[in-house]
């Protein structure tokens, strides 16, 4: 699965800063340098839907996805760990709380 591919990468960066790797330099910014991250992704998401074109919104969603990934290695957080909220949330048979 692509996430776990992902999230491998991330936390090997995260272990072995690479001098020219983007995850390493935002991670060498610390916890605040990916919320801000997030918080432009998330805008230009925004922007990105008003302006209707598809295309541009999954490109957008992927950048805020990935940097929202960077975070949960920042706090020790899984892909899986999501999974398992969202599941508990709905349930495996679709069910809602």
């Amino acid at each position: 699965m692509i996430l776990d591919d992902i999230a491998q990468v991330i936390l090997d960066r995260k272990r072995n800063p690479l001098e020219d790797s983007y995850v390493s330099a935002l991670l060498s910014r610390g916890k605040d340098g990916v919320l801000k991250k997030i918080g432009e992704e998330s805008a230009e998401v925004i922007i990105a839907s008003k302006g209707g074109d598809r295309e541009e919104v999954v490109h957008e969603l992927a950048d805020l996805w990935f940097h929202c990934m960077v975070l949960m290695a920042e706090e020790g957080i899984s892909h899986q760990d999501i999974f398992r909220e969202l599941e508990g949330r709905y349930g495996k048979k679709g069910g809602q709380r």
